[in-house]
């Protein structure tokens, strides 16, 4: 798919959580590998809220009535009908989940798929689900930093012995290991309405994520992200080099929408993001149904050529 060659595109099923058609969503899944996408997504929660009983939490789309098939299982069984397209976690509300399982449930999703799992991780947002799932709100950061560290252990190591403030591993291991040692980690931060994360969140994408997949977006009328968007990409790249890290080691995904959009917008909005970094472009469609999403995957393939 061009342009660029070196850019690779993503696409996600987030609109099926408001539909209830599974094989529509496959169908979409095969369709988006068949026309070389390189990436699909799959939204996580575990436990649906009824916001109307919550007042006080942050808005979300994603309601009681949403779809929310379990990511893992449905990974694992998309694997066999699927055999280039990498699955991806997006993202996975880590600090609600024991470390051990989603590191032997990731390794498991490698191993089955040749190699083809990434894990996209969020510190969550909303603590009625953390009440749910019997975890804790307050903590999570801290959590969610020394989880990163164990999921890398337990996948690269064949004995692991731990001592943290959240976990205890005392000579353990998982098998099998996954494919890739380690699984990538990319990291999920801002909200939709404010896609702009806070300081520390931007320092911790530069020490601790492979990647990261911000939900910033071109505004109508624009050429490029506004700049405090940009910013938050330099405050990455600042925190990597800071950690000694080579900050074009980070992958970075950024959001394109092109429905409505003439084929000179589009190609000019993908030149602007690759030109602030990005290798990775999440293509988000508009579409309200399977049919409609499908229609937009091969209407993106053909307008570049």
């Amino acid at each position: 798919m061009k342009p660029h060659e070196n850019v690779k595109y993503a696409v996600n099923v987030n609109q099926f959580t408001h539909l209830d058609d599974f094989a529509g969503m496959i169908d979409f899944i095969t369709t988006a590998e068949a026309e070389g996408y390189d990436k699909v997504r799959f939204v996580d929660h575990i436990v649906g809220v009824d916001v109307t009983a919550h007042p006080e939490m942050p808005y979300t789309p994603y309601t009681h009535l949403s779809n929310f098939n379990e990511v893992f299982t449905l990974m694992a069984y998309l694997c066999h009908l699927t055999s280039k397209i990498k699955l991806v976690t997006g993202v996975l509300g880590l600090p609600q989940r024991q470390t051990a399982l989603v590191a032997k449930q990731a390794a498991m999703i490698d191993t089955l798929s040749g190699g083809r799992m990434l894990l996209g991780v969020g510190l969550g947002y909303n603590a009625v689900e953390f009440a749910a799932l019997e975890t804790e709100f307050k903590t999570r950061a801290r959590r969610f930093e020394e989880q990163l560290d164990v999921l890398r252990m337990l996948w690269t190591q064949e004995i692991v012995t731990f001592k943290g403030d959240f976990h205890d591993l005392q000579s353990v291991n998982i098998r099998p290991l996954p494919i890739q040692k380690p699984i990538p980690i990319w990291i999920g931060a801002g909200r939709t309405e404010d896609p702009v994360p806070p300081e520390k969140v931007l320092e911790r994408i530069g020490r601790k994520g492979d990647g990261w997949c911000p939900l910033f977006r071109i505004a109508e009328g624009a050429d490029t992200l506004d700049a405090r968007a940009q910013e938050a990409i330099a405050k990455v790249d600042a925190a990597a080099s800071a950690a000694g890290r080579d900050p074009r080691s980070l992958d970075l995904e950024l959001g394109l929408f092109p429905d409505g959009k003439s084929r000179e917008t589009v190609l000019a909005e993908i030149d602007a993001l690759h030109a602030l970094g990005a290798r990775h472009i999440h293509v988000r469609f508009s579409g309200k149904t399977a049919a409609e999403q499908i229609a937009s995957l091969k209407r993106f393939r053909d307008l570049l050529g």
